[in-house]
């Protein structure tokens, strides 16, 4: 099965993105919390609750849209991986 992703790029940014993705599925929390991390700051507390004027700078927005990104993937990836197994 070949499977194609596409990821939204620098404007697409809003506060309150990966919020809920990362209350409903473990994955998502997984890589916001690893974005975190690397980061040494909360990036997903910006991604979660803004404010928008600090999350459309470009050195927020960009690795805002990655930890976003990252987390659908994780998402999809763990969906896809349930499923063959199952």
């Amino acid at each position: 099965m070949d499977i194609v992703l596409v990821f939204p790029g620098q404007g697409s940014q809003k506060p309150g993105m990966g919020k809920d993705l990362a209350a409903a599925f473990p994955a998502a929390d997984d890589v916001f919390r690893q974005a975190d991390e690397a980061l040494g700051e909360r990036l997903s507390s910006l991604c979660f609750d803004g404010p928008a004027e600090t999350l459309t700078l470009t050195h927020n927005a960009q690795p805002a849209l990655l930890a976003h990104g990252a987390a659908v993937w994780a998402v999809v990836r763990h969906a896809l991986v349930a499923r063959v197994e199952a």
